[in-house]
């Protein structure tokens, strides 16, 4: 796997192989094409996000409460994201309809459950903010700079630990159902702060995969289209990223 995002993945260019176009023409797919892409995506996510944060939180005499309904917007946005993310993922062509539509149904989902973090930890939101963006510019210049190189085994090291982190989590939703919790990893002890601190450097680490796949997207000469299907996938990684800072942002002030 050249990513350990299960959207971006070495085969993708195999199966696009009888459609790719001469590298560098205007109907292939471009790096600039792509950061533009995912200006837009995020432009979109962001539009939603203000929307159901705003019908999250309510003033009340006892404070600031969670709105009647608010969880349709953070369980409608996780379903409908994810349901949006694997009509993606098996219809790369669709990609310009669907990861637009992607960022704006996760914008839902992000929205509603930042405010209830931050109506909890104060400010914290914005600190999860501040440092999933430093971190993806963090990497894309050690990335670029040649500081940190996608060698075959770094991303199979990597895809490994993503896949570890995934059934962790499958299985946290799973015994869950049972009324059957993970003890330490989601809790606020040293146990938990370390893994939330794994975690985060797995997901950080994918993202130099996906610039690689990226970059190797338009080496190859994949369709137009394929560049919101690249944006698609970096802001899969983005949005595990920042939902990985503010769970562990929110274990650090909860040990205050």
């Amino acid at each position: 796997m050249r990513s350990g995002n299960p959207v971006l993945k070495d085969s993708t260019f195999l199966d696009l192989s009888s459609g790719s176009v001469y590298p560098g023409s205007a109907n292939a797919m471009s790096l600039n094409g792509t950061v533009n892409k995912t200006g837009i995506l995020l432009l979109l996510t962001i539009l939603t996000s203000a929307f159901a944060w705003s019908q999250t939180m309510i003033q009340t005499p006892e404070g600031m409460q969670v709105a009647p309904g608010a969880m349709i917007y953070m369980i409608g946005g996780a379903i409908g994201g994810f349901v949006l993310a694997l009509i993606t993922t098996f219809k790369k062509e669709w990609s310009p309809i669907t990861a637009p539509l992607y960022a704006l149904v996760e914008g839902f989902f992000l929205g509603s459950i930042s405010a209830m973090y931050n109506a909890q930890f104060e400010g914290i939101v914005l600190q999860a903010v501040m440092l999933t963006f430093g971190t993806l510019f963090a990497l894309l210049f050690a990335y670029r700079s040649g500081l940190i190189k996608a060698t075959e085994n770094f991303k199979l090291g990597v895809a490994a630990a993503t896949g570890g982190i995934a059934l962790i989590y499958l299985a946290t939703i799973l015994l869950g159902l049972f009324g059957i919790k993970i003890p330490y990893i989601h809790e606020s002890g040293l146990i938990g702060i370390g893994f939330s601190l794994f975690v985060i450097v797995v997901a950080a680490l994918n993202l130099v995969l996906d610039f690689d796949f990226i970059e190797s997207g338009v080496e190859a000469g994949a369709p137009k289209y394929m560049e919101w299907y690249g944006a698609f996938g970096l802001m899969v990684t983005l949005v595990w990223l920042y939902i990985e800072f503010l769970r562990l942002l929110a274990k650090l002030q909860s040990r205050d």
